[in-house]
């Protein structure tokens, strides 16, 4: 079994060294295994998207970011061996897409943890295969309740909603409890049926597809309205402090 821990600045947040670690480290991985959780001292799995450099990219650089965020994802759900997401803290946006795309999800059994896709909230759409790989693992009944609510949950509604599988006091050792059952059944069978369950990188979203969402998000990735929400995000989370 590996354990993937993600650690970073910005409560583990997605930038592009964390996601080319994330593809390295399942790449080594080879089919083994896989448990994913945030650095314990971080207070969480991950909080989403690194936004500060997101609002340092411009056009093509913007391109090669969400191409990244989309090989990143896709790797994670399309990994062959089993995996399991100990989300030991706050899982948004972002981080909260990671732990869809692990076979089983276990979160802390913590009220002041928040889980939650809001990138509505922020202005923006999702990304075609993340989109896939999110509807592909929500319960439809919730599906436009989580998607269009943009809320952040505690992690009992996050259970309720089906964006976890179960809630622990020690997520890591259910997590990893977990994996383990897995990891008993024949790891080619199970990454064959994985693998007629969740298809392909074409099948989640043609490449001209993807290649025309791009066109059509990055100016808005890139537009002043979305980076005066960033900064004003940035301001109220200070003001917190």
């Amino acid at each position: 079994m590996r354990t993937v821990t993600l650690e970073a600045p910005g409560k583990n947040a997605l930038g592009t060294a964390v996601m080319e670690r994330l593809i390295a480290d399942l790449d080594a991985a080879a089919g083994a295994p896989v448990l994913v959780t945030g650095s314990p001292l971080s207070g969480a799995f991950s909080a989403g998207l690194d936004l500060k450099e997101v609002a340092t990219l411009e056009g093509a650089a913007m391109m090669a970011f969400l191409r990244l965020l989309e090989r990143c994802m896709t790797a994670l759900f399309l990994y062959p061996g089993p995996t399991a997401a100990a989300v030991n803290g706050h899982a948004i946006a972002g981080g909260c897409v990671l732990t869809l795309c692990c076979d089983v999800r276990v979160a802390r059994d913590d009220a002041t943890i928040k889980i939650g896709l809001n990138e509505v909230a922020l202005g923006l759409r999702f990304p075609p295969r993340t989109l896939s790989i999110v509807r592909s693992r929500i319960p439809s009944r919730h599906e436009a309740a989580v998607l269009l609510g943009a809320d952040l949950v505690e992690p009992r509604e996050a259970l309720r909603l089906g964006l976890v599988d179960e809630v622990a006091a020690d997520p890591v050792a259910r997590a990893r409890a977990r994996l383990e059952v897995l990891a008993a059944h024949p790891l080619e069978a199970y990454g064959r049926t994985k693998r007629d369950l969740r298809g392909t990188e074409e099948e989640l979203c043609a490449t001209p597809a993807l290649e025309r969402w791009l066109e059509e998000a990055t100016p808005v990735w890139t537009a002043p309205p979305l980076r005066a929400r960033i900064a004003a995000m940035f301001r109220g989370a200070r003001s917190r402090q």
